[in-house]
């Protein structure tokens, strides 16, 4: 793979994503990581599923920043990569946000996307 897909590939977390998951994950013991996912299926197509996970599976990449552990396995990887986790804290509510720049529509509950 050269080095423009490997970049392609990469998917980031911001700074408020990395601040809640490690609150979230110090609050549950047990639990080391946020695993996110692809899934086929939500009103956009595919859709975005968040576990707390003990485990890392041999084809995770993970993702570190400050404390916080993001495992993304190889499949979802290919459906999110350049993506940026996010975490939304406004009037409408706290939210886990991925803006993916291979996403063509998505839903307005933003966890369904199309590609």
């Amino acid at each position: 793979m050269g080095a423009d897909a490997k970049t392609a590939m990469k998917v980031e977390m911001t700074d408020a994503a990395a601040k809640r998951i490690a609150r979230i994950v110090s609050g549950d013991p047990g639990k080391t990581a946020l695993r996110v996912s692809v899934e086929g299926g939500g009103c956009s197509g595919f859709s975005y599923k968040f576990d707390l996970v003990e485990n890392r599976n041999d084809d995770d990449v993970a993702i570190e920043k400050d404390g916080a552990t993001v495992l993304i396995d190889d499949l979802s990887l290919v459906y999110m990569g350049g993506s940026v986790i996010d975490f939304v804290d406004d009037l409408m509510g706290q939210s886990f946000q991925i803006r993916n720049p291979n996403a063509v529509a998505s839903c307005g509950c933003g966890t369904s996307f199309s590609l």
